[in-house]
């Protein structure tokens, strides 16, 4: 809806102004919280809500809604005030409980706890980068249907501390090259940051950069200009490119301190309360909302809303059967995946490329299941990781790919993002936040490991597993060989949980007695004992068959050995005590053998002398050199085991 200068309404304006003062009573409240974006960018996010964002507020998570993302998560006040009055099941409790304990109020936006928060943020960028995901995913989507049932738009509300953050200029890059024109950036330029004048860090020209990213800039001058913005926002919407709206705010607006740093992160006094009520023409009391302006608000929102919803619904019914099918799977896309013709056949050699295994079973995934898509970070000929026609080309982009597929995933889709395992360390900001919205993303690392071997400890990792598995609510998974690759993507599959799948660059044997419908537990025998147990070898990866030779080496001893095969620590973590203790019946006698950090296996073993693992750096030098150096070899572990088994 376009506001023609005779059509501005008052009510627009009391609108704003009842926005900025419910975000200050929420944060006085609270005692904490961020006054100054909430005052000073009401207008914007009033604009965009009233004006241009389809949604349902009674069904949260409508498929084709626009989304809007809030990467300036700091303003969540704002953000919550917003979405109380457009009517979302948030009570005037809710907002006094603001920053509480349990409430859904949360002091950041959290998907899944807020109705109509469509993405985590806090860490500044991550929300630019979502929003980025999500306006590629609607156009990945709108060429699966023939209906163009979906079709929507995506904007997001950024600052300053935004566009510094080195991941906002990756995924904008991304965004520009691949002509993401439903995505629509709303810049809140105050010139002030937390420390100071902006000036003092940030000095380059945002239209240049944005223009030399092939995207479309449009300035406001004036933040309180209501028909600017919306004009704005519609030219926006008729753009061939993605759009950024710079709009000029005043941080704080109306406090006393406005203006000013110290406002960004301010709890304001009463008597500056009331004197911006009081400017504002507002009662004075704390959580006084007019009802007048509330009703005056769902109505526009309903008005335009209404025929969008019935719009849909008519798109939705004409589909036809197949592709009726296929949107019901999108819906229910949080639901197990099972995919019975799902296999990979096991080549006649001795050995294979796990990690060419790997990508051959991900193409056979997505020639089953319409709505896997991902690519790689420019490494797709050493990690396997090309999709065909499902395959998104993030570039040298890693911490931007794996944000960009945290907002794929709030959508529907299951992306896929690949590196090599030592670069997973620029992509851990955007892992940890796909852990925290239990997001079904697939990370793919290879070269997981100092075997690496002649490009050196910058490419070796060994620091990273441990890390990676120090995640909460993420599931890590090394398989020994290309039987155990196939159950690892059963199992990430079935279990729809945020995952990452660890891989060798080196071609290993193929385990006769590997076993795929046993990843799922996260740990099974690989190598029995034959009569009695005398020591048990944990193994995963590449290790696993080094573990089989010393074992069979001991065992020619009369040293029994049983052998076992962890491929996810996490879901071995998940077993009974009685399935644990069946494995492992005690700590006696178990020995780890990993190239990679100790600090993954401590709980498995007495001491440190029973882990034959990496804590240091690698060096470069040819595989065989380096497995030398490093011990990684079956005379020296068959002889230390020997010996403390004595």
């Amino acid at each position: 809806m376009l506001l023609k200068k005779r059509e501005l309404n008052p009510m627009d304006k009391r609108v704003v102004d009842n926005l900025r003062a419910l975000s200050i009573d929420m944060i006085k409240e609270a005692g904490s919280g961020h006054s100054g974006i909430c005052l000073g960018a009401a207008p914007i996010v009033y604009s965009v809500y009233a004006n241009h964002l389809r949604f349902d507020s009674t069904n949260p998570s409508w498929v084709n809604r626009d989304r809007f993302v809030l990467s300036a998560g700091h303003g969540s006040a704002l953000l919550y005030s917003i979405l109380y009055l457009s009517g979302f099941d948030i009570t005037l409790d809710d907002l006094k409980s603001y920053r509480k304990l349990d409430s859904k109020t949360p002091g950041h936006p959290e998907l899944g706890i807020t109705p109509g928060v469509d993405f985590t943020t806090g860490p500044l960028g991550q929300g630019i980068a979502g929003a980025v995901g999500m306006a590629y995913s609607s156009k990945a989507l709108k060429k699966e249907f023939s209906s163009n049932v979906i079709d929507f738009n995506v904007y997001c509300l950024c600052g300053d501390g935004d566009l510094m953050e080195g991941i906002s200029y990756e995924a904008c890059s991304f965004a520009g090259n691949n002509k993401l024109n439903n995505l629509i950036l709303l810049y809140d330029s105050n010139n002030i940051t937390l420390d100071g004048k902006l000036s003092n860090t940030f000095n380059e020209d945002v239209k240049k950069r944005f223009e030399s990213m092939n995207w479309n800039y449009i300035l406001v001058n004036d933040s309180e200009d209501l028909i600017a913005i919306n004009e704005a926002i519609d030219s926006a919407k008729n753009s061939s490119m993605p759009t950024i709206i710079e709009v000029k705010t005043t941080i704080g607006k109306y406090s006393k301190y406005e203006g000013t740093n110290k406002v960004h992160g301010m709890v304001l006094e009463d008597e500056d309360i009331s004197s911006i009520k009081d400017k504002l023409s507002l009662r004075d009391v704390a959580f006084q909302i007019s009802d007048e302006a509330t009703t005056y608000f769902r109505e526009l929102i309903d008005e335009r809303n209404n025929n969008a919803i019935k719009l849909y619904q008519q798109k939705v019914m004409d589909l036809g059967e197949g592709e009726r099918q296929k949107f019901e799977l999108l819906l229910n896309h949080k639901m197990p995946i099972k995919l019975n013709n799902l296999y990979y056949e096991i080549p006649e050699s001795d050995s294979e490329y796990v990690r060419k295994a790997s990508g051959a079973i991900l193409n056979k995934v997505s020639s089953l299941y319409p709505f896997i898509i991902g690519g790689s970070c420019d490494t797709s000929l050493s990690t396997y990781v090309d999709l065909g026609s499902k395959n998104i080309s993030f570039g040298v982009r890693e911490l931007s790919a794996a944000a960009i597929s945290n907002g794929i995933a709030t959508v529907g889709l299951t992306p896929v993002v690949s590196t090599f395992l030592s670069f997973s360390d620029y992509m851990k900001p955007s892992i940890r936040m796909s852990a925290l919205m239990n997001l079904p993303v697939i990370y793919v690392f290879t070269h997981d490991s100092i075997t690496v071997g002649e490009d050196g400890p910058t490419h070796q990792a060994v620091e990273q597993l441990v890390s990676l598995r120090s995640i909460p609510n993420i599931d890590v998974y090394r398989p020994a060989d290309v039987n155990e690759v196939l159950g690892v993507y059963n199992t990430i599959l079935e279990r729809r949980k945020p995952s990452v799948v660890v891989l060798s660059r080196n071609s290993l044997p193929i385990l006769e007695d590997a076993k795929a419908n046993e990843v799922n537990k996260g740990a099974y025998i690989i190598r029995k004992e034959q009569k009695r147990l005398d020591a048990i070898i944990i193994s995963t990866g590449e290790e696993v068959s080094l573990s089989l030779m010393v074992a069979k080496n001991l065992s020619e001893k009369g040293i029994d050995i049983r052998v076992i095969s962890m491929p996810s620590i996490e879901l071995y973590n998940e077993m009974s005590e009685e399935e644990k203790q069946e494995l492992i019946p005690n700590k006696d006698n178990v020995f780890v053998i990993e190239a990679s950090s100790s600090l993954s296996w401590y709980q498995f073993v007495n001491d440190k002398n029973h882990l034959f693992t990496v804590d240091n750096f690698g060096i470069s030098a040819s595989k065989e050199d380096i497995l030398e150096r490093y011990n990684f070899k079956v005379s020296y572990i068959e002889e230390k085991i020997e010996e403390l088994l004595k």
